[in-house]
């Protein structure tokens, strides 16, 4: 009686949930390699290091993929086993983990941009009060680059929730309900092309599925975008 019957719960949660650990592992060095290269690096490190960074962003996401399959799930794998801990190949925290690392680039490299566009001057009167280069970042500048950081969060947030073949590759094919990050999961993008793997018809329920499921995360991304994109315009209004 419900053998066409499917749910997306669990797909909608599991897409979240590695994008939320690819996020912890990409905002706190992508924003702190960011500060760095904008306030602390002489020109000679920011000509070599912004360039090396901004490699991660053009490696294609299969070799990610691959990376994370054939070394990061293994390796935590082994890592659990000598924990004691129940650990799967094909788990959420190597998806998630490796997904992060792609997406430092995006928020280094926009959260260098807008905290470099910060006016002078505010860093200049921060000076002329006594205060220290660290307390003038966190207290000054910090404030002013806000939105165009936050921004560069939520496009790096768009970006995760598109990914599809570090999942395929390092996640897994269930769609499990957990929040377990050491269990396999599966999100949106891993399951559209698990259903649309070979040939079918448009008629077939699984079909629409793939096609419903393919139009709430293109309605989800768009979201995430334009409030991206206008965070970071009213940003670059104010300080142009």
């Amino acid at each position: 009686m419900y053998s066409d019957t499917f749910g997306a719960v669990p797909i909608f949660a599991g897409t979240f949930f590695i994008a939320f650990i690819a996020m912890c592992v990409a905002i706190p060095i992508g924003l702190m390699s960011g500060i760095y290269l904008a306030e602390y690096a002489s020109t000679k490190v920011r000509q070599y290091a912004k360039p090396l960074i901004e490699i991660l962003a053009g490696i294609p996401t299969v070799v990610y993929g691959f990376f994370a399959a054939l070394t990061v799930g293994p390796f935590l794998k082994e890592l659990g086993t000598s924990m004691g801990l129940e650990v799967s190949a094909e788990s959420a925290l190597a998806a998630g983990g490796v997904m992060g690392i792609m997406i430092i680039p995006f928020i280094s490299s926009l959260s260098d941009d807008v905290i470099t566009s910060v006016p002078q001057s505010l860093r200049d009167g921060s000076y002329a009060m006594g205060a220290t280069k660290s307390e003038t970042i966190k207290r000054v500048i910090f404030p002013a680059a806000l939105p165009g950081i936050v921004g560069s969060i939520l496009l790096g947030v768009s970006r995760a929730i598109g990914e599809t073949m570090i999942v395929v590759m390092a996640s897994g094919l269930a769609a499990n309900l957990t929040l377990n990050p050491l269990e396999s999961t599966s999100t949106i993008t891993a399951q559209i092309v698990v259903i649309l793997i070979g040939d079918q018809a448009f008629g077939d329920p699984k079909t629409q599925a793939a096609f419903a499921l393919g139009m709430s995360l293109f309605l989800v991304t768009l979201c995430l975008n334009i409030v991206a994109l206008r965070v970071v315009k009213k940003y670059r209004e104010k300080y142009e």
